[in-house]
């Protein structure tokens, strides 16, 4: 079974026949699209190829002149140990492999198999070779905790500990081939992840977006693989689908567990064979874009139902991410309204307001179920009516609850008494700690929110929170 691959390094073919070396080469590059390829006749030249070059894969013949294979194993064990090697001979030797394999060697293949076995073995190397790699890269990224692309995210406004550990995940499988698979509920932001991902695979071919909701299976079939003059009635001339707009960049097909069971087997076969049909042709051509996807359903739910096809979701799930909703991440949103609000004023040609402390709180006990979007509609909104200097709270409350009706004039100025008559008046520190309780209660324990709430800074609010709990009260 073929497989498109672009692995993130180099493959290093070692033999002294260069027929052998050029029919293993043709061949990869037919059957995988893998032409990252460096050959080497000479033996005493390949450490010097591994100081040089990324090479992260070496098919090693056994017999050669100068060094031999068998020395050759253990030089790259030992000083490149991060380099997959396959030995390739043309002995059918069971003691010879054992002893290979013993020694370092990924694999032992013999010339006088099929090729096909020896090409199906490269791919399996360059997998678990990419796999291997990004799992160094990961843990290294989550160890010292860094992003060396924070550029890529420039557009995604968060502060969000699980956002960044996806971004952390982004940069470490970036220079994959494989497929990415990005599921989160509508509204979250699917399509910017796609373009940071896009960003950081420096590919330089376009990212190219086709959203496969409400697609049936003629049109998925023209819009992603194009077609020929003459191959269906209007076609008067040939139209090239969004795989080939996308060559060597990225292909993002969104709402992809939307797909009708038909337009699911064609994708499965672009994934598996790297090659497709445009309509009306009898030629292949060989798809060069990486594929990134989408999509608000459970897709092992689906599957596990039969409603979206297995082998399909297990090659999509290569490399995969979950974009948590905006109600698990309150921290993002003063951050995100503040954000919309001054993007909504540029666009509308109005200064930026400043909004009542109490509207992130009243926001915060938002469940969001239309997530990021929904909160940008919401500010965007707020900002068409505003008119004073301070941003009224209607608008929100209104979204929220879309039964609620505008207050009337009389309610709103009645008098209230924050007191009880004819009671003695508390104290300042009195009425100081019961402020403090209500702005606690009200952010739900958050000391950041509580703060702007009481318009003190957070330092301030801590000190007095400890004198509560030292005198023996409880600030919740």
């Amino acid at each position: 079974m073929s497989m498109n691959l672009y692995p993130a390094f180099g493959l290093l073919l070692v033999d002294d026949e260069p027929s052998f070396l050029r029919s293993l080469s043709i061949a990869l590059e037919r059957s995988g699209g893998i032409n990252h390829l460096h050959r080497c006749e000479d033996s005493r030249q390949v450490m010097d190829i591994l100081a040089r070059e990324n090479i992260g894969l070496v098919t090693l013949d056994l017999t050669m002149p100068h060094l031999s294979g068998e020395t050759l194993l253990r030089q790259i064990v030992e000083e490149h140990p991060d380099v997959g090697v396959i030995v390739i001979s043309g002995l059918n030797q069971v003691e010879t492999a054992v002893d290979c394999i013993k020694h370092g060697a990924f694999d032992y293949f013999v010339k006088t198999d099929e090729q096909s076995r020896l090409i199906e073995g490269i791919k399996r190397a360059i997998r678990l070779q990419e796999l291997r790699q990004e799992n160094q890269e990961l843990r290294r990224r989550f160890l010292n905790d860094t992003l060396e692309h924070p550029e890529a995210f420039a557009d995604i406004v968060t502060d969000d500990k699980g956002m960044r550990s996806v971004f952390q995940y982004l940069e470490s499988v970036a220079p994959s081939g494989q497929p990415l698979l990005i599921s989160g509920e509508s509204g979250v932001g699917k399509e910017l992840i796609a373009r940071a991902a896009h960003d950081l695979s420096g590919r330089p071919g376009p990212l190219v977006c086709v959203n496969a909701a409400g697609l049936d299976d003629g049109v998925f079939a023209d819009t992603l693989f194009g077609h020929e003059r003459g191959a269906f009635t209007g076609a008067d001339r040939p139209r090239a689908g969004m795989v080939e707009q996308a060559a060597d960049g990225t292909l993002f097909l969104d709402e992809i567990g939307d797909l009708s069971p038909a337009s699911q087997v064609k994708l499965l076969r672009l994934l598996q064979e790297g090659e497709y049909y445009p309509l009306g042709s009898d030629r292949p051509k060989r798809a060069r874009a990486r594929i990134v996807v989408a999509t608000h359903h459970d897709l092992e739910a689906r599957q596990r139902e039969g409603d979206f096809r297995k082998d399909l979701y297990y090659r999509l799930r290569t490399h995969q991410v979950w974009i948590p909703p905006l109600r698990r991440r309150h921290g993002d949103i003063p951050l995100l309204l503040d954000h919309f609000l001054a993007e909504a004023a540029d666009e509308l040609g109005k200064p930026r307001p400043t909004y009542p402390p109490e509207l992130p709180v009243l926001l915060a006990n938002h469940p969001f179920p239309g997530n990021v979007r929904e909160l940008r509609a919401m500010a965007y909104d707020a900002m068409s009516v505003h008119r004073s200097r301070t941003l009224s709270m209607e608008v929100f409350r209104r979204a929220i609850d879309p039964g609620r009706t505008a207050p009337e004039p009389s309610e709103a100025c009645v008098e209230r008494h924050v007191f009880t008559p004819n009671e003695p008046l508390p104290t300042l520190h009195e009425v100081a700690d019961l402020l403090v309780r209500e702005a606690m209660r009200r952010a739900e324990g958050n000391q950041s929110i509580a703060s702007r709430l009481l318009g003190i800074s957070q330092p301030a609010l801590s000190k007095r929170l400890k004198k509560l709990r030292e005198a023996g009260s409880e600030p919740l």
